[in-house]
């Protein structure tokens, strides 16, 4: 396998102020992800995920190591990084084109080829007919859809995903999670999914890393061995129930441990 992205010893702390002592949101962290993988990451609330995430992406340094993507250190954001947030980051002024076609007229591409290209996720994720509305006039699921198709349609390297099916209601999510692996079946980017979920995590991906209570790094790594493409029915087999007990006990321990930093 080709490594695509690479993180060595990636740690962050956050300054102290005079009352309060500097905070060590992630410990050192080392993670090799290869071309096409589809990573979730899982771990208890405030444990440093996010701020990996955040990391890669550009919009965060890391206090000490590196982030390598193609070879090459990320100093920054970029266009080979596509990111969707769990909160709805649309712009509430701009269409549902409008906002995909966005990073593309920022780009310099031409008119003709952005709507081209909005056109084609518009029908993938699958808002035909809603290409111009706006983010107000569109459901939860709708929206993030929507975030979706902007992040693809500037075609990144690297897809990057913070809980964004959180808000969601259950039956959205499960419908999301399947859209989702479907995009990721036809375009193969290489994920990194930011998840609480272990049905979730289970569900989308090939690996799963485990977090540890914060101050957070990867403690554990566990392969799925289910094969592509997946349908919720997965959800009921004995297999998937062994991958989650095995995730449920590791989440326990880290959430009990993190309950007890907060006492």
């Amino acid at each position: 396998m080709n490594a695509k992205l690479i993180l060595q010893d990636v740690s962050r702390t956050f300054e102290g102020t005079r009352h309060h002592a500097p905070v060590t949101a992630l410990q050192p962290t080392s993670l090799v992800v290869n071309e096409n993988d589809f990573i979730t990451v899982l771990g208890p609330s405030g444990c440093g995920k996010s701020t990996m995430l955040r990391i890669i992406a550009g919009l965060d340094a890391p206090t000490g190591g590196r982030v390598m993507l193609d070879g090459r250190a990320v100093s920054g954001p970029g266009p080979d990084r596509g990111v969707v947030f769990q909160s709805y980051t649309l712009f509430p002024w701009l269409t549902v084109k409008q906002n995909i076609c966005f990073g593309l007229r920022e780009k310099g591409m031409l008119q003709a080829e952005q709507n081209e290209t909005a056109d084609r996720f518009i029908h993938e994720i699958g808002l035909r007919g809603f290409e111009n509305h706006f983010p107000k006039m569109l459901s939860g699921g709708m929206q993030q859809r929507v975030a979706l198709a902007r992040a693809l349609a500037n075609d990144p390297e690297v897809l990057l995903l913070d809980e964004p099916f959180g808000a969601l209601d259950n039956q959205t999510r499960v419908l999301m999670q399947e859209l989702l692996l479907s995009v990721w079946e036809a375009h193969r980017k290489t994920v990194i999914f930011v998840t609480h979920d272990i049905d979730e995590a289970i569900f989308m991906a090939n690996r799963v890393m485990v977090f540890s209570a914060r101050p957070g790094r990867i403690k554990k790594e566990v392969g799925i061995g289910f094969g592509y493409p997946r349908h919720y029915t997965l959800k009921t087999t004995p297999e998937f129930s062994e991958y989650k007990s095995l995730l449920t006990n590791e989440i326990r321990e880290e959430s009990i441990k993190a309950a007890t930093l907060l006492v």
